[in-house]
């Protein structure tokens, strides 16, 4: 199981980039798959820092989650 979760990792980090990357679009759709894309992120490395131990990653992911909630919001209209 420890394999699951040090793996875990990598999808957040892949989620990540490419939130960034529909994120910096042009298009209102890209943008806002975006910032649902990084709330997946937002919950790939909770599960991995809770695991870890890592709670000022987790911090730190909520306060992104809770940017990216105000993103889709602002995004949409």
């Amino acid at each position: 199981m420890d394999a699951f979760w040090d793996f875990l990792q990598w999808p957040a980090m892949a989620a990540s980039l490419v939130a960034a990357w529909l994120v910096a679009s042009r298009g209102m759709g890209q943008r806002n798959t975006g910032f649902w894309v990084f709330l997946l992120s937002n919950v790939l490395w909770v599960a991995w820092g809770w695991h870890d131990g890592a709670y000022a990653l987790i911090a730190l992911q909520l306060g992104l989650a809770a940017l990216n909630v105000r993103g889709v919001l602002k995004n949409d209209g």
